[in-house]
Order: C-alpha cells, then sequence, then structure tokens
C-alpha cells in the first residue's frame, strides 16, 4: 500500500506546478521536460543546451525572426 505525501512532499509539488506555471505563462518552458522529450521521441537528434534552449524560448516569445510584423516595443 502506498504511504500518502507528507506535507512537506505536497508542498514541494506544489510549488513545481506555480513554478512551472508561471515559466509558463511568461513563455519559458521547462528545459529538463525538453530534453527528456527530446532524448525519448528523436534520439537521432541532440538536444538544445539549457542556454540555446532560453534563447530559442525568448525569441519566440518576443516575436525575433519573426516576418509577420509582431514587435514587443
Amino acid at each position: 500500500m502506498a504511504q500518502a505525501l507528507g506535507f512537506r512532499d505536497r508542498l514541494k509539488t506544489l510549488s513545481k506546478c506555480v513554478c512551472d506555471g508561471a515559466r509558463l505563462m511568461v513563455g519559458q518552458g521547462d528545459y529538463t521536460a525538453y530534453a527528456e522529450h527530446i532524448r525519448r521521441t528523436h534520439p537521432d537528434r541532440e538536444p538544445m543546451t539549457e542556454t540555446e534552449f532560453f534563447r530559442n524560448r525568448e525569441n519566440a516569445r518576443f516575436g525575433v525572426g519573426n516576418t509577420s510584423g509582431f514587435r514587443c516595443c
């Protein structure tokens, strides 16, 4: 029988969910989830480094390289 999660474990899980949600709201995905996805579904591709991933998400958020006319400021 599985033991119920303690208060600290539940708080840790909640804080991770809140942080992940906040990152997604500002356009920053979870690098660990991204890297696991690439390794699992695209074994022939090398995942971006964490710095490359951050820059890629930031560029996507602010429309860098987008020719449709989007600009933040």
